[in-house]
């Protein structure tokens, strides 16, 4: 049984190549928003894995987010996913996903992830490669 109000805290120290520049999200040597939705993504990934049978994992389906103040080079950030609902057949999983540094908070929003079986999963996917 998946838990509301389970959270998971992710914490890393943003590097040259964790940066907007880097990656091509923007031109400037600060925290890249592609990699903060990652932490948050993972976050929630990591937190929901804890209810998971074996076999299963699961894959982000929505995100929607802000990114609100910039973070340098050297500073630690930190991102949290908290699960906030389960759909009634149990295989949808909201989240509430936020993010900070040193400073203060940096982004915040909102994730869903599905529950899915890793094998099937994959098959499906790269049934894409036949002709």
């Amino acid at each position: 049984m998946i838990l509301i109000g389970t959270k998971c805290r992710l914490e890393q120290t943003v590097t040259e190549e964790l940066t907007a520049c880097h990656i091509g999200s923007g031109s400037l040597p600060v925290f890249g928003t592609p990699y903060m939705a990652a932490m948050m993504e993972n976050a929630a990934m990591t937190v929901l894995q804890n209810f998971l049978e074996e076999d299963q994992g699961s894959v982000g389906t929505h995100l929607d987010i802000t990114h609100d103040a910039p973070t340098p080079v050297g500073m630690r950030v930190w991102a949290e996913a908290e699960i906030t609902g389960v759909s009634e057949n149990g295989r949808m999983v909201d989240f509430k996903v936020s993010a900070w540094d040193e400073k203060g908070p940096i982004g915040s929003g909102i994730h869903t992830r599905a529950i899915i079986k890793n094998e099937k999963f994959l098959d499906k996917c790269n049934s894409k490669l036949e002709k």
